[in-house]
């Protein structure tokens, strides 16, 4: 199991802020299931303020090249992210195009 942890920002406005977290009390099952099928074991988001973290425990089948593919040839992953890209802005350090940014273990217990 490998894990992977991203950063990324939301627009700072507390009525956009409430609805990114109200889209994500209740993910599309399309969304869940893609998540699944790239070989994610488990998903987790975190938020303090307009700031993002999301933690992936991933399989071996797993790679971020593999999930972007996929990911690129299915329209409902492709609407979802559309409606999400509403409520979040990139990192300044972000590439362009680039929105979750991989972020890099520097502590472990």
């Amino acid at each position: 199991m490998k894990r992977y942890c991203f950063a990324l920002d939301l627009i700072n406005d507390s009525k956009l802020i409430r609805d990114y977290i109200e889209y994500h009390k209740i993910v599309w099952p399309e969304i869940i299931e893609s998540l699944q099928e790239a070989g994610i074991v488990n998903a987790e988001i975190y938020q303090v303020h307009d700031r993002l973290f999301l933690i992936m425990d991933t399989n071996a089948t797993f790679s971020l090249e593999k999930k972007a593919k996929m990911d690129a040839k299915n329209p409902i992953v492709q609407q979802w992210e559309t409606i999400m890209w509403k409520y979040q802005k990139a990192l300044p350090s972000a590439k362009p195009g680039e929105k979750w940014v991989l972020m890099n273990k520097i502590f472990e217990l």
